[in-house]
């Protein structure tokens, strides 16, 4: 996992060598700025995959390359390549790839990634098919900038855009979309219950196999589990503890707060090394500030779920390199408490659908940022491609909350025997309410933000829709640090908003 920019066709060593200054919590380890003969290229490494060779910016003939991400098959895909390999990296194999195959290489990788390929006449942009890995750009003048986050672009134009999931963009070949998620969907309607055995061992399985590739790493690179005592995390934990006999996981809270207990109960029921950071509420305010430079976002559902990674990151960095996490399950079985007011399948598919397209600038940009501002590689089974286009193939209407009697219950089902069954039967919580942030952070906003200033300034300068007080305090601490020059158009914002949290 690393931080990458740069510059095409100029070469412009000025903003690169800052770029990189803003990048270096992406990559602790390592990191190198390159002139090539079209461009300027900068790399913050986090070492992983081969950790003693696998440097970047790296080369090969007249091609450079710097990426961002794990890609999970690359041992396999090497076998494809005629030329010799000179590493063990997957960064590697992604660039020979390219030079043998062109653009539609990319449909090859299994992974998550953000990378950037220069020549002597062109280069090569990618992002992974759902986006969790981030990507950016802007322009100046014929210069093409660009950076794994927004805070290494700024000052160079106006405007500075996210760089789409599932595209790749070629200099002289234009932009091409190669994955789309609604086409690998497949709309059924009403079929009779209760699902068929065959379905809930293929989810079984499906999710066995994405946590265990997801457990790929160096000898002596350690790698941890976030553990928060709810059903997604409690179910990665207990297959990546198949996989591996002395597991660390981890998790954070305010004291009393119920994920603190029910960790303790996955972890001791599975056997783990388990870590615990209980955090006040000063804690959390002193944080703030940081959290919402790291973050780039205002968004009020995203800024106080951060909070709890944020000290989750600093917790697990201090024992691993690489933690994997639950995001992706309440998109793909239906877990989130708006998901009740939907009676009916196909509504509830398209919204399913939309919200899983729409992680990139959400819960990933949240899962991707606060981990890495400790260095930390975060990876995402529920998000594995294979998965994620099987999960939203089965019947929506497995899904309906009032059909099956309580969220997720198509994955409460396939993995019953995984875990306790108190854990099994725990209600859908959302981080930072199981984290005990929640409801301390509104009330503190509450106080800070009148009802008149609220009133009087819910739409701000740029046309964004304050929804909240809370929000709004965010917001205001977003400008503090970035000023006007972010613009809060390329801000996601969460869909999953329930009404209490509007108040």
């Amino acid at each position: 996992m690393c931080g990458i920019i740069g510059t095409y066709p100029a070469i412009d060593t000025e903003i690169v060598s800052k770029g990189i200054r803003k990048l270096k919590h992406r990559g602790p380890d390592a990191d190198s700025l390159v002139k090539t003969p079209k461009g300027a290229l900068g790399h913050t490494r986090l070492s992983i995959i081969d950790v003693e060779n696998g440097d970047q910016p790296m080369s090969q003939g007249d091609s450079w390359i710097v990426f961002n991400g794990e890609i999970y098959n690359y041992q396999a895909l090497g076998g494809l390549i005629t030329e010799p390999l000179e590493t063990a990296s997957d960064t590697e194999v992604v660039l020979q790839l390219y030079r043998q195959y062109g653009p539609d290489f990319i449909s090859m990788l299994d992974g998550m990634f953000a990378f950037a390929i220069t020549g002597h006449s062109s280069i090569f942009l990618a992002r992974d098919p759902l986006g969790i890995k981030p990507l950016y750009y802007t322009t100046s003048g014929e210069t093409l900038y660009f950076a794994s986050e927004i805070k290494a672009l700024q000052g160079i134009s106006s405007q500075v855009m996210e760089f789409p999931p599932g595209h790749w963009w070629h200099s002289n070949l234009g932009l091409k979309q190669y994955y789309q998620l609604e086409k690998n969907t497949l709309k059924m309607q009403k079929p009779e219950p209760p699902p068929p055995g065959k379905v809930l061992n293929d989810i079984r399985e499906q999710l066995r196999r994405a946590v265990e590739k997801r457990m790929i790493a160096d000898t002596g690179v350690p790698v941890g589990v976030s553990l928060s005592g709810g059903l997604d995390s409690s179910v990665v934990a207990a297959f990546a503890r198949e996989v591996k006999d002395r597991l660390n996981t981890f998790v954070v809270g305010i004291s009393g707060s119920g994920d603190l207990a029910a960790s303790e109960d996955v972890a001791k029921h599975l056997g783990t090394v388990h870590h615990l950071y209980q955090y006040t509420f000063e804690e959390m305010l002193e944080a703030l500030p940081e959290v919402i430079y790291h973050l780039e976002s205002f968004d009020a559902a995203l800024v106080r779920s951060a909070i709890p990674n944020y000290f989750l990151a600093k917790l697990a960095s201090d024992h691993v390199k690489v933690m994997l996490t639950g995001e992706g399950a309440d998109e793909l079985y239906a877990g989130y408490e708006y998901f009740y007011d939907f009676t009916e399948p196909e509504p509830l598919q398209e919204e399913m659908v939309e919200i899983t397209g729409n992680l990139h600038n959400t819960n990933l940009q949240r899962a991707d940022r606060m981990s890495m501002a400790y260095g930390l590689e975060a990876r995402v089974p529920f998000l594995d491609t294979q998965f994620v286009d099987y999960s939203l193939s089965l019947p929506a209407y497995w899904k309906l909350h009032h059909q099956a009697g309580t969220e997720k219950a198509l994955l409460r089902q396939a993995c019953r025997d995984l875990v306790p069954e108190r854990i099994l039967e725990r209600p859908k919580k959302k981080f930072s309410d199981g984290a005990g942030s929640m409801d301390m952070l509104a009330a503190h906003a509450d106080e800070r933000i009148s009802d008149e200033e609220f009133a009087g300034s819910r739409m701000a300068g740029d046309g964004v829709e304050l929804r909240s007080k809370e929000e709004m305090y965010y917001y205001q601490i977003f400008r503090s640090i970035y000023g006007e020059t972010m613009d809060s158009a390329v801000v996601g914002r969460t869909r999953s908003v329930t009404e209490k949290e509007l108040q």
